[in-house]
């Protein structure tokens, strides 16, 4: 819980402790009065105690690396009528975590409409 959070929950609390059951006391409650007061002043407490005892949001764990994706002296690939080659490391859409490193890769050679080639790091 945020500290603005506890200081309102507090507030809140120490509210609902002095208001409406000072009121009902100071006027000469009857019982249905008096064991509402009570129950009132209750709840503000409790609220007040939880809000006390709240503990810090624990930090945000780092994200763990992932592995470290590398190509190195790839050979030669060719991409042909719609296909598609890459010399490399592909991660589709960014997928993953840790490092990747091309280093020295091949010839990449696409023919034809809808083919495509690449050397080095693919995200797309």
């Amino acid at each position: 819980m945020s500290r603005g959070w506890e200081i309102t929950v507090m507030v809140v609390g120490v509210a609902g402790v002095v208001s409406t059951p000072l009121v009902w006391l100071l006027d000469s409650p009857d019982t249905g009065q008096l064991v509402g007061a009570s129950v009132q002043a209750a709840t503000g407490i409790a609220a007040l105690v939880w809000a006390l005892l709240q503990r810090p949001p624990a930090p945000a764990l780092t994200p763990v690396p992932g592995p470290a994706d590398s190509a190195v002296d790839t050979g030669k690939a060719d991409g042909t009528d719609g296909g598609a080659a890459h010399t490399g490391v592909r991660r589709p859409g960014g997928a993953g975590t840790g490092s990747a490193k091309a280093e020295r890769t091949g010839d990449a050679t696409a023919q034809g409409p809808g083919s495509s080639a690449g050397t080095g790091i693919d995200y797309s």
